[in-house]
Order: C-alpha cells, then structure tokens, then sequence
C-alpha cells in the first residue's frame, strides 16, 4: 500500500498505470484500489472519491495514449 502525502494527480497516475495493481492511500482523499491499471470506484463512494477517480482515470488515458513527434 502506497501512501501519498500531498494529491498530485500526475505523480498517482503514473503509480497506478506502472504498478497495475494494489491498494493506495491519499491524504485528505482516503484510500482507492486500483485494478488494470485504473482507479476502481468504491462502492460507497462520495463526491470527493468520485472526483478523484475521474480525475486520476482520465491522466492514465491521456498517459495511454500515443505520443506525437
């Protein structure tokens, strides 16, 4: 389990799409599991979590995505 201190988004989704899987903890957000390389969605979620994972799952896609020369 991964603990960040501070919400950077980025630096999170960089975590989640190289370690693939696991558990992770944000201070002030609370704790997320992430599945195949994305944020699941708790299953109580509340706005924050909600916002959170949106936010993070969409970095991963921009991440996923092909890089133009």
């Amino acid at each position: 389990m991964r603990i960040f201190n501070k919400y950077q988004p980025l630096l999170i989704a960089k975590y989640v799409k190289t370690f693939f899987s696991g558990r992770l903890y944000i201070r002030g957000r609370g704790a997320f599991l992430y599945a195949k390389g994305m944020l699941v969605m708790p299953a109580h979620a509340d706005e924050r979590h909600r916002v959170t994972v949106q936010e993070i799952n969409s970095l991963i896609g921009r991440l996923q995505e092909p890089q133009t020369a």
